[in-house]
């Protein structure tokens, strides 16, 4: 997560399910002329070159400038809700830009996107990129983005109120009895029920294939020939997936914190455990060094203790915060993934530890409310509510039961002493789901691509390390650049070294060198 960013950018979901695709597809040439399979609906889609798919690829849209954030120009875009039937329901994405600030000759257009699924992509271009990203790119590049079908700007999915996600946040995720693996059992079945009482016509339609189609049709609509694209996180997985459709289209793709498509539900979130695992251990090496280290002074191994021994006295007796709402074991597991995000936050992080032994709850509480993106009037951005759809549409279920996870659950404790239950158990929301997925693990291969750039940090929490080296493996034209260091993803965070080599191949089109590390 880039430091420059409030905690609730590039999240992944609190259920630790990040997104994967099997998309075997082929692409026949740069522009409108392409032809793409999608696996959910194999054979279905017309061509974009297509009389039925020709109005979306030639449309002129209106930018005008945004309300509320003067230098960005914003526009909809109109896509079909099902691209296998652009002669039916129509739905209008979130488009916003800020145009290229010279000197020197114009590129074309960087589309942008932050990850999640779920996080808005407009947002992030315009608390950050839009100004935040080396002035030799924006003065090439137009930057661009798209908020998702299903996200924030673009036909949001909405799934509980306020209140109720207030309730769902708070249910015990380390059950300790049948009874409370009941409830939590009930909380993912009544989330799904939101979902589809408030949803229904559009979750079938929220895929990452569905999304990266869209994201063709808006390079068309800006004159570019091939796509240049950053993508973070689960930004990954959605760049991966536009190459594999169109690969013929693809430009220069940065892959920035990667995903490993190949791999089930259920071995991502066993992975990821082990991600947080890690991260958890780098900072407990931090804290224990310091004098005020709320975890102690003496070893990793000690601090974990600690910290587990803290999960368990809020499991039976959550804290005050100065609110209605206490400060129990779910919450406070996590504010603390959250600050494992980016290691800018570990004196937050410590400081919210040591109010918490100290009997207060509200920093933590804090940690926990921006990785949900609750707001101070106890409202939720949709985040959660398109992570799940995305999610859950786009793998078959981790596990379709609590008997499963019972059976799985020390699996991932031995992963992860610290985390290991709680991710099992979380992992458990696509079991619900009200739509079937479409999706399925696959090897991305884009066969026939320019280069594209895939970076790793080795302390990854949320998209561990191997998971970039498997993407660059299987990529016919993937490089891998490697960050050694913690935090979630690499680029702009501090690294000369890692931004460097991305800024040149994005102005010029030169991967770095194969076995590049940086510090």
């Amino acid at each position: 997560m880039d430091p420059r960013r409030s905690l609730r950018s590039f999240l992944l979901a609190s259920s630790v399910v990040a997104v994967l695709l099997a998309a075997g597809c082929t692409d026949t040439g740069p522009g409108p002329g392409g032809t793409a399979r999608d696996p959910a609906r194999a054979g279905a889609v017309p061509a974009p070159d297509s009389a039925a798919l020709r109005p979306y690829y030639t449309q002129r849209p209106a930018w005008r400038e945004c309300p509320e954030s003067p230098g960005f120009q914003c526009t909809r875009l109109t896509v079909p809700l099902d691209h296998a039937r652009p002669g039916g329901r129509r739905i209008t994405l979130a488009v916003a830009r800020t145009r290229a600030t010279g000197p020197g000759e114009k590129l074309g257009s960087l589309l942008v996107n932050p990850g999640g699924p779920g996080g808005s992509a407009v947002e992030y271009l315009q608390m950050f990129a839009g100004t935040g990203y080396p002035a030799p790119v924006r003065a090439r590049y137009d930057m661009v983005a798209v908020d998702p079908r299903g996200v924030a700007g673009s036909e949001p999915v909405t799934c509980l109120s306020g209140p109720e996600m207030d309730t769902y946040t708070q249910v015990d995720q380390t059950p300790d009895d049948p009874a409370e693996e009941r409830r939590l059992a009930t909380a993912h079945r009544s989330f799904a029920e939101g979902c589809a009482k408030r949803s229904a016509a559009l979750l079938p339609y929220v895929s990452t294939v569905d999304t990266a189609r869209d994201m063709d049709v808006l390079r068309a609509v800006l004159g570019d020939e091939r796509l240049a694209y950053v993508g973070a996180s689960y930004g990954t997985f959605l760049g991966a997936t536009y190459a594999e459709l169109f690969p013929r289209r693809a430009g220069r793709l940065v892959l920035d914190g990667a995903l490993d498509p190949s791999l089930s539900a259920r071995r991502v979130n066993q992975d990821q455990t082990a991600g947080f695992e890690t991260a958890f251990r780098s900072f407990a090496a931090d804290c224990v060094t310091r004098r005020d280290c709320p975890l102690g002074t003496g070893s990793t191994t000690e601090a974990a203790t600690r910290l587990r021994g803290l999960f368990t006295r809020l499991d039976a007796r959550p804290l005050p915060t100065g609110e209605p709402r206490r400060l129990g074991e779910a919450l406070a597991t996590t504010g603390v993934l959250a600050a494992m995000y980016d290691e800018g936050a570990w004196p937050q992080l410590r400081e919210a530890l040591d109010a918490a032994l100290s009997g207060d709850g509200a920093p933590l509480l804090a940690l926990a409310d921006s990785y949900y993106e609750r707001s101070g009037d106890g409202s939720y951005s949709n985040l959660m509510f398109a992570n799940a759809a995305v999610n859950c549409l786009d793998l078959p279920p981790a596990f379709t039961g609590p008997a499963e996870v019972e059976r799985a659950s020390a699996d991932f404790e031995k992963v992860s002493p610290v985390f290991g239950r709680g991710f099992a158990w979380a992992a458990m929301n696509c079991a619900y789901w009200p739509a079937p997925a479409t999706g399925t693990p696959h090897r991305i291969t884009a066969e026939g691509a320019r280069p594209i750039l895939v970076v790793g940090t080795t302390r990854d929490p949320a998209t561990p390390y191997r998971w970039a080296r498997a993407l660059a493996g299987q990529l016919a034209s993937g490089r891998l650049l490697t960050y050694e260091g913690d935090g979630h993803t690499a680029y702009g965070r501090g690294s000369d070294c890692v931004d460097t080599a991305i800024n040149r191949y994005l102005l010029e089109g030169t991967v770095p060198r194969e076995g590049t590390r940086c510090r």
